[in-house]
């Protein structure tokens, strides 16, 4: 199936031997019959997709071996016992009550006390760590030689398996055999005998091999999952053990990000998806403090699948992102619920810590924790940072009898500023959700909106959404989309005090991390939209290439980057920032890459024709509205 450029895909190969072994009808008539169905059910995809069909069909009839089956195998040893799992108690207990059963189909034998610590529908964080499915037949191996350690692999990565970290002599020489290190490059303050390394769970995998595209130096390759087995404990002793490092680069840089811990990890999301890498990197910023109200669609199935929550919690603060779905259209209200309800609380306990601070009763330990406090509480990174020496005075004025201190302590998990966000795809945003996303950034607070913009329905089999482009070919459009996208953007951008980006983590990584930055210090409504190629949309040669093809649709100016930070406006700076240059004539190539649109050249060339040309006219045109703006909000 690799040979023949099928990957995993080994359905139609043993069909064939299926066939020939089972004397069913003749061999040829069931070739022909085969081949008949592969070219109806494949030919909208291409005809190198066709022509693989063809090639596996014939590879099932010439591969035939036989394999001989031991006799001991009738009366197998029993399996040997699974080895003991560690970590925090209520997630083991969780993955040995529910997540082992469920995994194994068997949940219909759970009995309903197997839910009454969670009756309230309430998860623990970080149980997909226990999964390791093993499901990547081929997976990243590292060249440490070759390695510029710009950290582009882990920064693309959808289920965060490949991670770079920085070690100290003593964790160098405790980690189990077969790591790789080098020399630590490009970090000035740093102790110099420290060592740099990449590693991979081959078991959490997916093998999409994003990370080897991106690689600027070839330093890392695919090779069969067996010979890479032996570094899994290489990565879960890093994953377990090692932290990150004094003096490292700072978070706001694409290196620098990638040492902080990813709090969204080994998802079910498909191998090479985008979303999943946008969000990964938001928790990467802020999953400390981060509530996430999620919208229904591929973001709450790769989200908060029941007993295998993806979304896990820092390793030294024992803090994670709390997460929540709704429904699919109140996503945006419900988050703005989350907001409301917890900035009330917060509110109620700053207002008793400015009544300790005036009371001259309050030591002055106290006061200097409280005005460290207030001056950060609008900055969620420091504020953080000011909350556990607050709480410890808190709790010294408690044992010693003041009244206000067991008040403003039982609303203690509020006190820090809380990161909120609210994540969805185009067909909640454009269209079914966009009421309430509309009255949610017209309220002027504080929340920030990220919408993974696959431009179709990708979790219901991709049906057209207003975010669907002029000649795409999805459900409902099957002749190809005849009018142009919703500007989401601009519909935002029009009230002036909303924080609007557009992004596309592969054309432009640092682009797109300053804006996922400033949307959280913005102190108002921000929106991000991201471009997240699907596989849905048959990009050539498959989601190896998604973080590529986010890249060549910048180049062609089919999708733009841009950013509206009203914050500069105070500054007397234009707010208006267009990052991506003008189209460099690839528009019909890149329409050609991929399957989406491709297809309706197959099918209605002269219609293809038509609206292609139109899709690239108002390309055109967007971007000189774009060059406009800039003009117009200088």
């Amino acid at each position: 199936a690799i040979e023949i450029g099928m990957g995993k895909r080994t359905n139609t190969i043993l069909q064939s031997a299926f066939f020939k072994l089972a004397n069913l009808m003749p061999i040829e008539e069931a070739v022909d019959y085969m081949k008949a169905a592969a070219k109806k059910s494949y030919s909208k995809k291409g005809d190198a997709v066709v022509e693989m069909n063809y090639k596996a069909i014939d590879a099932g009839l010439d591969a035939l071996h036989e394999v001989t089956v031991p006799e001991s195998w009738k009366n197998p040893a029993p399996d040997a016992m699974a080895a003991e799992i560690f970590g925090r108690p209520a997630v083991v207990d969780m993955v040995k009550n529910l997540m082992d059963p469920i995994a194994k189909m068997d949940g219909d034998s759970l009995p309903v006390s197997a839910f009454a610590k969670i009756a309230d529908g309430q998860f623990e964080l970080g149980a997909s760590a226990y999964e390791k499915r093993g499901v990547a037949v081929m997976v990243p191996e590292w060249t440490a030689e070759k390695c510029a350690q710009c950290n582009l692999c882990s920064f693309v990565c959808s289920h965060a398996t490949i991670r770079p970290y920085v070690l100290s002599e003593e964790e160098v020489a405790a980690a189990p055999e077969g790591l790789r290190t080098v020399a630590v490059k490009g970090i000035k303050d740093i102790d110099p005998s420290y060592k740099f390394s990449v590693v991979v769970s081959p078991l959490d995998c997916m093998g999409c091999g994003e990370c080897v595209t991106v690689c600027p130096t070839g330093a890392i390759k695919m090779v069969p999952q067996e010979a890479e087995a032996h570094m899994q404990p290489v990565f879960d002793y890093c994953y377990e053990n090692v932290r990150k490092k004094p003096g490292m680069p700072s978070e706001t840089m694409v290196k620098g990000s990638q040492f902080n811990q990813p709090l969204l990890e080994f998802s079910g999301s498909c191998a090479g998806c985008a979303e999943t890498s946008y969000a990964r990197l938001v928790t990467q910023m802020f999953g400390e403090q981060m509530y996430i109200s999620n919208a229904t669609g591929c973001s709450s199935i790769w989200g908060g699948p029941a007993a295998t929550a993806p979304y896990t919690v820092n390793k030294v603060s024992g803090h994670g992102p709390a997460w929540a779905n709704s429904l699919f259209e109140d996503n945006a209200e419900h988050g703005f619920g989350m907001y409301l309800g917890q900035k009330v609380l917060r509110d109620q306990a700053i207002a008793k810590l400015e009544e300790m601070a005036a009371s001259d009763k309050a030591s002055a330990e106290m006061k200097a924790a409280i005005a460290a406090f207030m001056e950060t509480k609008n900055d969620t990174k420091k504020n953080a940072a000011t909350v556990p020496a607050l709480v410890a005075e808190l709790e010294k004025a408690a044992a010693e009898g003041c009244p206000v201190a067991p008040e403003i302590l039982a609303k203690k998990q509020y006190l820090s500023k809380k990161s909120v966000w609210i994540f969805g795809g185009d067909g909640w945003a454009y269209d079914i959700g966009f009421g309430g996303l509309d009255h949610v950034l017209a309220s002027g607070e504080n929340v920030n909106v990220f919408v993974f913009d696959t431009e179709m329905y990708s979790n219901t089999g991709g049906q057209a959404s207003k975010a669907s482009n002029i000649g795409e070919v999805c459900q409902f459009a099957a002749a190809g989309k005849e009018i142009g996208k919703k500007s989401l953007s601009e519909i935002a951008m029009s009230y002036g005090y909303v924080y609007v980006a557009q992004i596309a983590l592969g054309a432009n990584p640092a682009q797109a991390l300053k804006a996922i930055n400033e949307a959280e210090a913005y102190n108002g409504p921000s929106l991000i939209i991201g471009y997240a190629p699907c596989e849905l949309h048959g990009v050539k040669g498959g989601m190896t290439n998604c973080q590529n093809e986010m890249k060549k649709a910048v180049k062609a100016g089919y999708w733009n980057l841009f950013t509206f930070n009203p914050a500069l406006k105070a500054e007397g700076k234009n707010p208006f920032t267009l990052t991506s240059k003008e189209g460099d004539g690839s528009y019909q190539d890149l329409l050609a890459n991929e399957t989406r649109y491709s297809r309706l050249a197959k099918a209605f060339p002269d219609r293809a024709k038509e609206l292609f040309a139109k899709s690239e006219d108002t390309a055109k045109a967007r971007y000189e509205h774009l060059l406009k703006l800039v003009e117009l909000y200088k």
